[in-house]
């Protein structure tokens, strides 16, 4: 089989609201796999204004929410020239992941804004979005996605966890890979720090001060999400109907909100296994409190990865995504995502 070279952005905005992710990596396809170089990487914050209508886009009505739909694409087109001319590059494709705001996969519902073809008339180059929605309507989930870039880029570690506004891992377990969403994290976490002018709990250390609230987390690890089994995901919908409601109950602190939270992310990470190799990425991996709950309660060899790997990773996929959309290759998972088969999810933008 010849090799076959593609240079790719990957865009992630996750839904903690940090910014959007760009990333430029090579990817090298041929027998036995993949190969793969970051080139350049950088996070643009985005304005209060934007995180504003990004935090509130769920209830706007529909010509208000599909025209945000349509500006947010071209803002994040201006933002992919930004990072273009800045490091004077050109990629052959942009692989974009949008915003989050509706997931609701039993319903086959979803919607990631920022619309790819905004964002390829903006920057006149082939742009691959929309990676959720035929996997979910195949009867998926359409999460997690990551999995494939596990398997595919990351086959040393026995566990890939990920720590954004939710955790997630995947591994593999009798020849399939394994994958599902563990808990809320981050997305909880950031909201009580923006409380207090915050962007988030630097090292934990909030955290780390507080006391845990053995009713809260108790109620927390009884939901019902945790003992489901199979192929699942959480969505910013559940948290605000089901668990915000159980942290505003106690009239806890921020202190002990926040270890309360931690001790229920790393039990429930605790869960997935005992002991192996787990490779941490996501912004949760600079949570060192955090990081600490999880060795103690699992027994994983942790790895924090270099900070390029733990603050790009889901960039680094999503661009391989489009990769793999433009080499024909299926990204999506039954395995993972419980669709009726695998699939190649995407749509193509081009001129």
């Amino acid at each position: 089989m010849a090799t076959q070279k593609i240079r790719v952005i990957g865009l992630m905005s996750g839904t903690s609201l940090d910014g959007l992710d760009v990333c430029l990596c090579d990817f090298e396809f041929s027998n036995p796999g993949w190969k793969f170089e970051i080139l350049h990487a950088k996070t643009y914050s985005y304005t209060d204004e934007l995180k504003e209508h990004l935090a509130k886009a769920q209830n706007y009505d529909a010509l208000s929410f599909i025209t945000l739909h349509s500006q947010y694409g071209f803002e994040i087109g201006k933002i992919v020239n930004k990072f273009i001319d800045e490091f004077g590059i050109k990629p052959d494709i942009i692989a974009s992941h949008g915003h989050s705001i509706f997931h609701v996969p039993q319903k086959h519902i979803m919607y990631q804004i920022g619309d790819g073809a905004a964002i390829a008339a903006e920057t006149k180059i082939p742009v691959v979005s929309d990676f959720r929605r035929l996997d979910i309507m195949l009867g998926g989930q359409g999460a997690p996605l990551v999995p494939i870039g596990d398997r595919t880029l990351f086959a040393e570690y026995d566990y890939c966890l990920n720590i954004g506004g939710f955790s997630n891992v995947s591994y593999e377990k009798d020849g399939q890979r394994i994958a599902y969403d563990v808990s809320p994290a981050n997305y909880i976490s950031n909201y009580y720090c923006r409380q207090i002018s915050l962007e988030y709990d630097e090292d934990g250390k909030l955290g780390r001060k507080g006391t845990i609230c053995q009713p809260l987390l108790d109620e927390l690890n009884g939901l019902p999400f945790y003992h489901q089994h199979g192929p699942k995901s959480l969505a910013r919908e559940w948290v605000e109907e089901d668990v915000f409601p159980l942290f505003e109950k106690y009239g806890l602190s921020l202190e002990d909100k926040l270890r309360t939270l931690y001790e229920h992310v790393a039990y429930q990470i605790s869960r997935v296994g005992k002991g192996g190799k787990m490779l941490i990425t996501g912004g949760g991996a600079f949570n060192k409190y955090l990081v600490e709950l999880i060795k103690e309660k699992g027994g994983f060899e942790v790895v924090i990865p270099d900070p390029i790997i733990i603050g790009f990773k889901e960039a680094l996929v999503f661009a391989l995504l489009g990769a793999m959309y433009m080499f024909d290759q299926k990204s999506c998972l039954t395995s993972v995502t419980g669709a009726s088969q695998d699939n190649i999810g995407g749509m193509l933008f081009k001129m």
